[in-house]
């Protein structure tokens, strides 16, 4: 996997470049160091033309894995190997309170949970309601962050919306620097980034599209996104004509209000769908500055999602669909080397240390499993 690291300045880039020459100057020293262990081993056989050559063959292989330089002479791509990525995911404030305990005031539901984690990472609740230096401190921690769907409001104070602008400006800052930090909005998600990317202007419109499976209708150009671009023909065949998709929204972002108020130059949409009405809405969207990806959909209800009364498609190729958008995100996190300081710190920031409710057996329930927190 490789991270491309912008710079803003000849000088910066120019310092990225000495680092990697440095690397290649160890690299380097350690082929020789083992080529000459050996040589001596197999100096009965070979001679020292022979070994030369061993050194520079090793020494070649391992710094083409190690640096690769782009096209663009403003970029550097630096191959990462994070084979343990942890992704936040942002809990919200709890509206109906009549099926929940008096002293929960926040959750997560565990299909985010699992979504994530059906791709190889693990993940640690963000909570709502804290102060800048908390979510400094997480997003320097962990290798990206979902911001799920729910029904939370944006004008509410010191809830979703509040803690996703703070994360939302820290990873555009963290990627402005070229440190390597993605974000994924899932519906509510997808319209708290377009309510960002706005400047926190509202640009949705009621729409109705709920309960209902919808195939993409890809636009031209969306094989060049990153969403879409390493796509298999398979996967793009699966999504723009079955219908594997399910919708659950009363909120809409439409293509007008993109270019009026988030920017063309700034967001590319790579596919539309209409709602009951017929009002065309954007269903797949990607900031052109940094790593921030948004689908109005819910791909991680075909794979975890049993409620009877949804029309959630379960079938083999909506579950393939759905974890491409997992594995795709994932491997944007797998990008960004963030670390906890120690295991210690990173085991108390786990989700592992609360469990799911299951909610399955009450009425009119929407989520099988929901994680409630006390803050």
């Amino acid at each position: 996997m490789k991270t491309k690291l912008s710079s803003s300045s000849a000088g910066g880039l120019s310092s990225h470049r000495l680092s990697v020459a440095t690397s290649a100057l160890q690299i380097y020293r350690e082929v020789v160091i083992s080529t000459q262990s050996l040589g001596k081993k197999l100096a009965m056989y070979t001679t020292p033309k022979f070994n030369i050559a061993i050194a520079l063959v090793m020494f070649l292989a391992l710094f083409s894995k190690s640096v690769l330089s782009s096209a663009d002479d403003n970029e550097v791509e630096v191959a990462v190997a994070n084979n343990r990525p942890i992704v936040g995911i942002l809990s919200q404030e709890i509206q109906n309170t009549s099926t929940v305990q008096k002293q929960y005031k926040s959750f997560i539901s565990a299909s985010y949970v699992k979504f994530l984690e059906g791709a190889g990472a693990r993940v640690v609740p963000i909570w709502i309601n804290r102060t800048r230096p908390y979510y400094e401190y997480i997003t320097s921690h962990i290798n990206g962050v979902l911001f799920p769907g729910g029904s939370s409001d944006f004008n509410a104070k010191n809830g979703y919306a509040d803690a996703g602008a703070i994360i939302y400006d820290i990873a555009k800052k963290l990627n402005a620097k070229g440190d390597y930090f993605p974000l994924w909005g899932t519906c509510l998600g997808l319209e708290l980034l377009a309510y960002l990317g706005a400047n926190k202007t509202n640009p949705l419109t009621l729409c109705q599209s709920g309960n209902v499976n919808l195939n993409l209708d890809l636009l031209s150009g969306y094989n060049r996104s990153k969403l879409f671009g390493s796509a298999s023909k398979e996967i793009i065949n699966i999504l723009s004509n079955e219908k594997v998709l399910i919708n659950f929204h009363r909120y809409c972002l439409t293509q007008e209000n993109v270019t009026q108020f988030m920017g063309d130059i700034n967001w590319r949409i790579m596919s539309t769908n209409k709602d009951s009405n017929g009002l065309k809405f954007v269903s797949t969207i990607e900031s052109r500055n940094f790593p921030a990806y948004g689908v109005q959909f819910h791909p991680e209800k075909s794979i975890f999602e049993w409620n009877p009364v949804q029309k959630t498609a379960h079938s083999s190729n909506a579950v393939k669909a759905a974890q491409y958008f997992a594995n795709f995100f994932v491997n944007e996190a797998r990008k960004s080397t963030h670390a906890f300081p120690s295991i210690a710190e990173e085991t108390k920031a786990l989700i592992y240390n609360f469990s799911p409710q299951y909610k399955g057996r009450e009425k009119n329930y929407f989520n099988e499993q929901m994680y409630y927190f006390e803050w």
